[in-house]
């Protein structure tokens, strides 16, 4: 059985299918609309850094052919073979388009779909419909991309302008002085009125009959073809079987989850604002006051027979369990309800919740203002929620580009709340009130978009072009930050020295200057310290640092 992806799903791809052999259709239409349906072989930058994988109507295969555009077939509109174990290693993602081909627009599209199919099998579908897009002209269907394994993304991502536009955004180059070449037609298939034989079975309106030719021996399957049984020459195609139920539209495991009868729920804590518990004084010293807007972990510091800190889900003044104790049950009851009861979700009310350590939620609804993300950040999302292409234009990604800020990001927008992870990093809501804030793009997930942010430029002499680059973001609202386990916040005076590589974020009324404390000269000698270039910071009491455990 196929299984259903929503847009914005992802799976493994040894999760659907054992093969590597691999089917790729879309079938995609609009009355009077024609369409060019093509594959970007992308690199680890997803970036077209060669041309030859470019597979489109002028282009039908890769050098070594891991990816042939095979023609209409099966009721399909265009599909694909793809040999996943035959993909050279510079190429990491294969992203699947639809563009329109003359005059239209994405809304105008009928319900299609992108599948896979394998060992002649559906293993995965993807359906969208023109009401999800506007006035798009071109959209991004699903990705295949490596990620330690091999996997598979829906996107539906509507993207403004044709293929040439979508070709340069991959950092593709259009030939102006040649004449756009005809889109080919498809190949006759060798079987008049038969599916062919490496395609999946039809799920189009079955054609008028046609004599039968003469028997001929059935074709070799081969690891993508359709499973027997396919409808022999001149005979009427079975009817489409039934549609699967959507397994996504079901309830999610969360919203049943209740108490367990005759439990007394834990006292709620005082409401923090976004949703974060209330901080302990920095330093431990009441007259210490905390830095500006950054929220922190308490210390997990203490002598012997100190109790240890509530772990994510443990009710806060009670100790944890002895070491051996049962885990499965919890004191509230037996049964699936109570052992995920520690789990589930925490809604405040708050347009930034954190869920916990490294998962964080944001409410659309509240404020009405879109949120910024990073690409591929979101995990987990509910109510009717947009995600589009945010581009930073002409100007603003040469500036990345030089500076190394550049922000890979998405919007998103509506009604609903969206749920924003990314490699199990640790996530720090940081909210701004009309203050300032110093981070480095690596280290951005989230914002809102009323946050202005602009590219910074360190001053410093100390290493070969003299300078360094973050970016500041300022107004009012939140940003997420994200780091590599749990940061320490540091005053700011004047023998306050970072290594730049374990920086994270800093108070943007603070003078940064990049230092060298060991000579150029001495680098060059074997058995120098590594820590050559740091950055030292200056500026008035109230001021700090922020440091994380592990070097970019």
């Amino acid at each position: 059985m196929a299984r259903e992806f929503q847009r914005g799903h992802k799976a493994r791809i040894s999760d659907l299918t054992a093969g590597t052999d691999l089917y790729v259709g879309v079938q995609i239409s609009a009355p009077g609309l024609t369409f060019d349906i093509s594959c970007f072989g992308l690199d680890a930058d997803e970036r077209l850094s060669d041309d030859r994988y470019f597979i489109f109507f002028n282009q039908p295969k890769s050098p070594e052919e891991s990816i042939q555009l095979l023609g209409a077939q099966a009721g399909d509109t265009e599909s694909f073979r793809v040999t996943l174990d035959r993909i050279p290693p510079n190429i990491r993602k294969l992203a699947f388009t639809a563009t329109v081909d003359g005059a239209g627009q994405m809304s105008q599209v009928s319900p299609g779909y992108l599948r896979i199919v394998a060992g002649g099998e559906e293993v995965a579908r993807y359906s969208f419909s023109g009401a999800e897009f506007s006035t798009e002209r071109a959209v991004m269907l699903g990705d295949l991309y490596f990620k330690d394994v091999w996997r598979f993304a829906a996107v539906g991502q509507g993207f403004d302008g044709g293929l040439e536009a979508l070709l340069k955004n991959f950092g593709g180059e259009v030939l102006e002085d040649e004449a756009p070449a005809a889109p080919q037609q498809p190949q006759p298939q060798p079987q008049t009125g038969a599916t062919p034989g490496f395609a999946p079975p039809t799920f189009a309106a079955p054609a008028a009959p046609v004599p039968a030719p003469a028997p001929a021996p059935a074709p070799v399957p081969q690891g993508f073809a359709p499973p027997p049984g396919a409808t022999p020459p001149g005979m009427t195609p079975p009817p489409a079987p039934a549609p699967v139920p959507n397994v996504h539209a079901a309830p999610t495991v969360i919203a049943p989850l209740a108490p367990p009868a005759g439990a007394v729920p834990p006292p709620a804590p005082a409401p923090a604002p976004y949703g974060r518990p209330p901080q302990p004084p920095y330093g431990g010293q009441p007259s210490a006051p905390m830095p500006p807007g950054y929220g922190q972990q308490p210390s997990y510091g203490g002598g012997p027979g100190a109790p240890m800190p509530p772990g994510y889900g443990q009710v806060p003044g009670q100790h944890a369990a002895p070491y051996g104790a049962p885990q499965g049950a919890p004191q509230g009851g037996a049964g699936v309800t109570a052992a995920l009861q520690m789990f589930k979700e925490t809604p405040t009310g708050q347009r930034w919740t954190q869920q916990n350590q490294k998962l964080v939620r944001v409410d659309l609804g509240v404020g009405g203002q879109p949120v910024l993300a990073r690409q591929g950040s979101m995990v987990l999302y509910q109510g009717k929620v947009d995600f589009s292409y945010k581009g930073a234009g002409f100007a603003g990604r040469l500036v990345g580009n030089a500076t190394g800020q550049e922000m890979q990001l998405m919007r998103c927008t509506g009604q609903g709340q969206v749920f924003l992870a990314e490699n199990s990093t640790h996530l720090h809501p940081v909210e701004l009130q009309g203050d300032a804030i110093c981070v480095s793009a690596e280290n951005v997930l989230a914002f809102d978009e009323s946050l202005q942010y602009e590219v910074r430029r360190i001053e410093g002499h100390g290493i070969p072009g003299g300078a360094l680059f973050t970016m500041q973001f300022q107004g009012t609202g939140t940003i997420v930050v994200k780091t590599h386990g749990t940061p320490v916040v540091l005053p700011v005076t004047p023998t306050t020295f970072v290594d730049s590589n374990a920086v994270v974020a800093w108070s943007a009324a603070a003078q940064v200057i990049v230092s060298s404390q060991v000579r150029m000269r001495r680098n060059a000698y074997p058995g120098h310290t590594g820590e050559g270039v740091n950055l030292q910071f200056r500026a008035a009491p109230g001021n700090f640092v922020v440091v994380q455990p592990y070097e970019v």
